[in-house]
């Protein structure tokens, strides 16, 4: 009788533990996205500042989000915050489900697109906002499982890495898509396809160039689509 009791509280600590944990890695997720686009929140605030509500709100009132493959079409049934990164990584290119998230601010919008790859030691992710011409990137922002703490971990960590990304394009002054290069020992003068490696971190830089040459491009067909249609 007491084993009984014992189990049914013990089950429902875990459901109720679960429910919060599951509520906090929500909070996570949206928050991580909305650090991509810090400088075109309202009222001067980033992510980092807001609310869980105020997270929940934005999302709620200001963000679309849309599935995409990466041969253009939108997979209605599903919702982008649903989409687990990390499996799709392990699934064939064209069978993958990209999440892109929309963020409205008066009119505005800017299109939020998620990004995986491989650092020195283990996995790295990230999040690039592009303006509505879907060239300019309006922000960015970074994480990783492994990297070394003050060489690849700057990429979360110092602020300068992902700020840079600002302004960059992702096409050249002939429109051929070239992504952005993480240049060790700096980026050339005026280069607006260029950003600063991270001094001392050469394999987790070149993981962020690859990331970002492979992952923005499986949302080039959709991108293309979009257009036809502006």
């Amino acid at each position: 009788m007491l084993t009984s009791i014992v189990a049914l509280g013990l089950t429902g600590l875990r459901e109720a533990t679960k429910g919060r944990a599951d509520r906090n890695e929500e909070i996570f997720s949206k928050r991580a996205v909305l650090k991509a686009i810090d400088s075109k929140l309202e009222e001067g605030k980033k992510a980092a500042d807001l609310s869980d509500k105020e997270i929940l709100d934005v999302f709620d009132k200001q963000m679309k989000q849309v599935v995409v493959r990466t041969d253009g079409s939108v997979i209605d049934s599903l919702v982008a915050e649903d989409i687990d990164m990390a499996k799709e990584k392990k699934k064939p290119e064209a069978e993958r489900n990209l999440p892109l998230f929309i963020f409205n601010n008066n009119g505005q919008k800017y299109y939020i697109l998620s990004v995986r790859g491989n650092g020195l030691w283990d996995e790295i992710w990230g999040n690039i906002a592009l303006e509505s011409d879907l060239n300019t990137i309006a922000g960015a922002s970074f994480d990783h499982k492994g990297e070394t703490p003050g060489l690849g971990a700057e990429i979360k960590d110092n602020p300068k890495f992902p700020n840079q990304f600002v302004g960059k394009k992702i096409y050249d002054k002939a429109g051929k898509y070239v992504s952005i290069l993480v240049k060790k020992g700096g980026a050339e003068k005026g280069n607006p396809n260029q950003v600063d490696a991270i001094s001392g971190a050469t394999i987790t830089s070149r993981g962020v160039t690859e990331m970002l040459k492979r992952g923005m491009k499986y949302y080039q067909s959709y991108f293309e689509e979009l257009e036809t249609t502006q």
